[in-house]
């Protein structure tokens, strides 16, 4: 396929199938190199894991990098490296799915609520009104595939002696300041002689993701020493070389130096990772092309404000067009958002809402730091948010099929206008 392709398949689409909200793009490579692992006798963590790790590194720009079970495990893991714990505050977005916040808790920390700006990424002001002395790290969450203003997130940390760690689940392909994420800013040291770069950066293979291999994740970082206190907590805090102990080479002595987690990623997953990042220039191009369709299509409807395609402070960076969340002008509109993705599904169209915010759930009512009042504008934009589909298998008929269904539902749905009438002497 062309990467500068637009669209996917052919022109038309069945009426009566539902388009899902997401469909993973798998062809033969990825059940080859599957069938090729299990043929191999090595199915857990190995040289398919090794080679992974080491495309992986080359395609983000950073030096290490840890392949994982989760963009959960990734973020823990280097939560717990950095010795965050009890005590400690972490700074993140209440625009994020609940494992950012849950991560932050396993390690008995606090998680703190900055809000956002109007791009849905995490605000730097809010940021700095929320850092305290017991404040430790900051974690921004790159929302659908944007960058966040990271250069002002990394000077201040460098300010403050903070640790930052991104959470990358949506952010694969995407560019800041012409850097993948994962590598950093090659100027404006967080110390005089290196670049701006993130202590860790944390990455999602899942199911609904660019990369996906169903269950999985990678963490990247620009320090050898993190890396190996990450490898150790990720296999059970046994030392150096554990995945090998069975192998030819291998020994079977070996020593729990940390009490560990069981975090490590199998080469059945790692061969489905390979094929896939191979294919990632291809995906970003697609998904960029649909969001520019979508865009076109859309354009001067009233009733929907469309996501930008650049980060506000640099629009030298790339979108990764993980989601493409439009905003509902629910002023317009005599329909509620729940009503639109009814409606949506009614004309065979799935869709989501990204995210629900952190405050809102019941377990964490109990932390004062994440109350609903503490982020008005991430509360305030949630209601209106409304993900449609993106993904590359979406043929152009599809594509065609979902604009035209957004603008006849909200062409219903608008609100009938009443105009004063001219008062006549």
């Amino acid at each position: 396929m062309n990467p500068g392709a637009s669209v996917n398949r052919g022109a038309s689409v069945n009426r009566g199938a539902f388009i899902p909200f997401h469909r993973p793009s798998i062809d033969e490579c990825e059940i080859e190199a599957v069938t090729a692992a299990l043929k191999s006798g090595w199915l857990t963590t190995g040289p398919r894991t090794a080679q992974f790790e080491k495309e992986f590194r080359e395609y983000a720009g950073a030096p290490f990098a840890l392949a994982v079970s989760s963009c959960t495990a990734a973020l823990h893991l280097a939560l717990a490296a950095l010795k965050i714990g009890p005590g400690d505050e972490v700074i993140t977005t209440p625009l994020t799915f609940c494992a950012t916040v849950n991560c932050i808790l396993h390690t008995g920390a606090t998680p703190v609520m900055a809000d956002i700006g109007p791009d849905g990424n995490i605000d730097p002001a809010s940021i700095r009104q929320r850092i305290t002395s017991r404040t430790r790290a900051l974690m921004p969450v790159h929302y659908g595939g944007l960058p966040c203003d990271m250069r002002s997130i990394w000077k201040m940390a460098r300010d403050r002696g903070l640790h930052v760690i991104e959470d990358a689940a949506h952010a694969l392909g995407a560019r800041y300041e012409g850097s993948p994420i994962g590598a950093g800013s090659p100027t404006g040291g967080l110390h005089s002689d290196e670049g701006l770069h993130s202590d860790a950066v944390a990455f999602s293979f899942y199911a609904t993701k660019s990369l996906a291999i169903g269950e999985g994740g990678m963490v990247t970082c620009h320090n050898e020493d993190l890396l190996e206190r990450m490898r150790v907590l990720c296999l059970h805090g046994i030392g150096k070389d554990a995945w090998n102990r069975y192998g030819q080479n291998g020994a079977w002595y070996y020593e729990v130096v940390a009490p560990g987690f069981k975090y490590n990623m199998s080469d059945i997953q790692s061969s489905i990772g390979i094929a896939q990042l191979r294919k990632q220039e291809r995906f970003v191009a697609i998904r960029a092309a649909h969001a520019r369709f979508y865009a076109e299509r859309l354009a001067g409807v009233e009733e929907v404000e469309l996501p930008e395609d650049a980060p506000v402070s640099n629009h030298a960076s790339r979108h990764a067009w993980h989601l493409y969340p439009i905003r509902l002008n629910l002023d317009r509109l005599k329909i509620t958002r729940g009503d639109f993705i009814e409606k949506l599904k009614k004309r065979g169209v799935g869709a989501s809402v990204h995210f629900i915010p952190i405050p809102l759930h019941p377990a964490y009512a109990h932390l004062p730091q994440a109350a609903p009042e503490s982020c008005p504008k991430a509360i305030e934009l949630y209601e209106r948010l409304v993900s449609l589909p993106i993904y590359p298998d979406l043929s152009r008929g599809e594509l065609e099929h979902i604009a035209s269904s957004v603008k006849a539902i909200v062409r219903a749905g608008r609100r009938t206008r009443v105009f004063a009438a001219a008062s006549q002497a």
